[in-house]
């Protein structure tokens, strides 16, 4: 009898609660699972963003996702389940920055290379300046990159055509424009950001 009455005071595991919250939608019952795990959440969020800010925050993220999620996924493992969610969490806002830095490097690039590719009148000293800072900067890149980059840019060839220009995977030219572009910001800021 008295073993009977310890183990109902018992605090209801995981799966336990889950199923009650998908029964009464009672969200103290999220809040239940949020206390549990949210230290394992935060380290996963401080492993991959590595800020404090950012972390917290998308630790709070995750336990607003669980409110939905948690009525459309079977889950039998709580915990792991969680822990891959957190992770996947990260890694598309990790993807999304690296977007946002992609963007914000087409910017940049853009108008500087496209100008290459116009004729200006050879009284334009900035734009003789631009056109050797250009220049010196593509050579920094490797062979791939440089062609990749110029038939990207300069002679407004598709992923395909250059492809085919190439003998290359369309795969491998979209990494090697990328990789091109992020170079040749680095490598421009790095020499000419200062003059």
């Amino acid at each position: 009898m008295f073993l009977k009455l310890f183990s109902r005071s018992k605090p209801p595991n995981d799966l336990e609660l889950i199923q009650q919250y998908k029964e009464t939608g009672d969200l103290a019952l999220v809040g239940q699972l949020f206390e549990r795990y949210t230290e394992m959440v935060y380290l996963v969020c401080i492993k991959y963003l590595k800020g404090e800010e950012e972390s917290k925050d998308a630790t709070m993220q995750i336990f607003e996702n669980l409110i939905t999620a948690l009525k459309k996924h079977e889950v039998t493992n709580f915990k792991s389940w969680l822990h891959v969610m957190a992770k996947n969490h990260c890694l598309l806002q990790i993807r999304s920055r690296k977007q946002h830095e992609t963007d914000s490097l087409d910017e940049a690039l853009i108008p500087l290379v496209e100008k290459a590719g116009a004729h200006y009148p050879a009284e334009e000293t900035d734009h003789e300046l631009e056109l050797q800072m250009l220049s010196k900067s593509l050579e920094q890149l490797s062979p791939e990159q440089r062609s990749c980059v110029e038939l990207f840019y300069l002679e407004k060839k598709s992923y395909k055509e250059i492809a085919a220009l190439t003998g290359l995977d369309v795969s491998k030219v979209k990494s090697h424009i990328q990789n091109g572009k992020r170079n040749l910001k680095i490598y421009m800021n790095k020499n000419y950001e200062q003059e």
